[in-house]
């Protein structure tokens, strides 16, 4: 091997090296650090999810209808 051939591993390898740092920094993960979830480096431009409020107990129709059915039914007795 000459001399022109180890620099020129030398930059290849640097130069990966470089751009795997480079992706990695760029990927903006969630990571977990000492039980804290930390968020992603783009969090400020997520999307927000909001659910306006709505009933509390969301089948109250259905509560409504076995109720109605079982005073009915004791009525009949």
């Amino acid at each position: 091997m000459t001399a022109s051939n180890t620099g020129r591993r030398g930059w290849r390898g640097g130069l990966f090296a470089l751009g795997l740092l480079g992706i990695l920094g760029l990927t903006g993960c969630q990571i977990d650090v000492g039980g804290q979830t930390l968020p992603s480096p783009w969090y400020m431009n997520d999307d927000v999810q909001y659910f306006p409020p709505g009933q509390q107990f969301p089948l109250s129709h259905e509560a409504a209808a076995q109720k109605a059915v079982s005073l009915e039914a004791a009525q009949q007795r």
